[in-house]
């Protein structure tokens, strides 16, 4: 698995999940493979080497696959870690249907809570098949269900919960409301599942869950929890589709390409934004549009592709100047110069235009959310460091900080702002640079 390390091995999962520490799974390797002929010295240390990188031999391979019950031909053709059953998911095997996103919200409000400990679950194959689904799937309405009625009241008394809850985000980050957002998720559900309602009631109820699920999938991702991210993203859309509303589906789905990318798998991101593009309402308006050209810059330059990146962002810029005020979706309510600008600054900088990098990073912090605000910090403070402004570097990077420091709860932040602390290692007799440092190890991980 390419990228980022994990931040606990799948193996870790397999071993808590079912109560194992590494001593006793290292015992139960043991017995299984006198029982197959293949004796193993295996032991707690051995344990701890996979769980950090290691992979083990083919023997073991075999034998841990048999102890868990996976065919070792699975396991082989998956390769490691990937073959280790951590990866069921849902909302990728329930059908395109109406009871089928009842059944990955149901499913979302059971489970959603447990994250695969920070990896990605869902990439590669899977992933590529999800898009593709999307763009296949129809948009079926079955019957209501028997139960209580649901009012034209209550859906806009929670519709005007996530229109708050959203604004809160932007202010003091995921970490700090991502159960306020499955509570109202569980209730949309619940309603969905058990409720009388009308058609039209129905369409907003599961353009409802779509919002919700998409928001508690983003805190769940600025929280650090990365895999349960994914698994409301999928909610996300199947709950879109369902409501008909296929330009939020792409705009989904194009959210999901951060995820991957970040782990590396840049070339999955590409794909991503192009289903999204490629299978989005022609009637999508220039600003909408602007989004995912944006999206498909980011892609395509952390894949490398410099020059379709510098196509793709000035087409997001052109959209841009077109756009007018009245056509904004009420989930872009959020989109704006801030988010163009940083964007634009990121992939100036990957292509080596710094000055105009700088500039552009400047005005994304400038005028962001508080939250964006600590998240982007960082990427302002390496661009100052490559143009060797080591003081305008700190400055930036210590007002990401004092942002954590009082009310924003941003892992995202916290994290890319230790990335660049371990840029500073050159630098790192220098006072102010000590100082910094010290500043952000007194910074809470859950920060």
């Amino acid at each position: 698995m390419p990228g980022e390390p994990l931040a606990v091995h799948p193996l870790t999962f397999v071993r808590q999940s079912r109560g194992w520490g590494k001593a006793e799974l290292a015992r139960l390797m043991q017995a299984r493979g006198r029982e197959m002929g293949l004796p193993l010295a295996t032991n707690r240390t051995t344990m701890w080497k996979w769980e950090h990188g290691q992979e083990p031999d083919a023997d073991a391979q075999r034998v841990l696959a048999d102890l868990l019950h996976i065919p070792y031909e699975q396991a082989q053709a998956e390769g490691w870690p990937r073959w280790l059953p951590v990866w069921g998911v849902t909302g990728l095997t329930a059908p395109w249907t109406e009871a089928g996103t009842v059944e990955a919200l149901a499913d979302l409000v059971g489970s959603g809570r447990m994250d695969r400990r920070g990896f990605l679950t869902i990439t590669g194959v899977a992933l590529t098949g999800l898009a593709a689904s999307w763009a296949e799937a129809p948009s079926a309405f079955a019957s209501a269900l028997n139960g209580d009625r649901v009012t034209d009241t209550m859906v806009s008394t929670i519709e005007q919960r996530i229109s708050t809850l959203r604004t809160l985000d932007d202010q003091l980050g995921g970490a700090r409301l991502l159960e306020q957002a499955r509570g109202d998720l569980a209730l949309i559900s619940g309603l969905l599942t058990a409720g009388r309602y009308t058609d039209e009631i129905r369409i907003r109820l599961y353009a409802l869950a779509a919002r919700v699920s998409h928001l508690t999938g983003w805190m769940a991702y600025d929280a650090g929890l990365r895999s349960a991210g994914q698994r409301y993203y999928i909610g996300a859309m199947r709950s879109a589709r369902t409501a008909g509303d296929d330009a939020f589906g792409a705009f989904v789905l194009a959210e999901m390409g951060v995820h991957v990318s970040e782990a590396g798998r840049t070339t999955d991101r590409v794909g991503l934004i192009s289903t999204a593009l490629d299978n989005a309402p022609r009637t999508l308006s220039p600003f909408t549009q602007s989004f995912l050209y944006l999206h498909k810059a980011e892609a395509l330059s952390r894949n490398g592709d410099d020059q379709r990146a510098g196509t793709a962002l000035n087409r997001a810029s052109s959209l841009w100047e077109r756009h007018t005020v009245e056509e904004n979706p009420d989930w872009l309510g959020w989109f704006g110069e801030a988010q163009l600008k940083s964007t634009e600054g990121k992939v100036l900088l990957r292509i080596g235009q710094l000055e105009r990098a700088t500039r552009s990073l400047e005005t994304s912090v400038k005028q962001a959310t508080p939250r964006d605000k600590a998240v982007r910090s960082s990427r302002l403070a390496e661009a100052r460091l490559v143009g060797n402004d080591l003081d305008g570097a700190l400055d930036a990077a210590n007002y990401g900080v004092a942002l954590l420091e009082e009310n924003v709860s941003s892992v995202r932040a916290l994290d890319r702002l230790k990335e660049f602390s371990g840029q500073l290692q050159p630098h790192k007799s220098v006072p102010a640079v000590r100082e910094f440092r010290e500043r952000l190890q007194a910074v809470p991980d859950a920060a």
